[in-house]
């Protein structure tokens, strides 16, 4: 099996809210939208699709859900502070600041408007690499 590529899907109350919030702040674009849907992507990361809560093309067990108990973690090369400070200055609520844990992972967390949560990680020290 090859994948072509990586895509999340996220079911929201409010689509045009998280797709704002992703192309306003994490740098997405919108590469497809229609009443109660939109398909973000960016060259370096995972694509981003959004389904308003209820939207029929999803199974009926499936349209009330909301996007809980889930982050969305991207890896930076370097810089976490300035993302940080980039995201505060824009009015972006930081709902986890910047910390660092005992095995090397710096990280700090962002939530939008439908509360889906996103940390940012950079790493430190030889040897580490892993996903947050």
């Amino acid at each position: 099996m090859q994948f072509t590529a990586s895509t999340v899907s996220l079911t929201v109350d409010d689509v045009a809210a998280s797709q704002e919030f992703f192309t306003a702040h994490l740098g997405y674009t919108v590469r497809h939208a229609a009443d109660g849907f939109a398909s973000l992507t960016r060259d370096d990361a995972f694509d981003v699709v959004l389904l308003a809560r209820g939207i029929e093309v999803l199974p009926p067990g499936q349209r009330d859900q909301r996007a809980a108990g889930l982050i969305l973690a991207f890896t930076v090369a370097s810089g976490l502070e300035g993302h940080e400070k980039r995201l505060r200055e824009a009015g972006v609520e930081i709902t986890m600041p910047l910390r660092e844990e005992p095995w090397g992972e710096r990280l700090f967390q962002i939530t939008d408007p439908n509360g889906v949560v996103v940390q940012f990680v950079e790493w430190s020290g030889e040897g580490q690499g892993g996903q947050g």
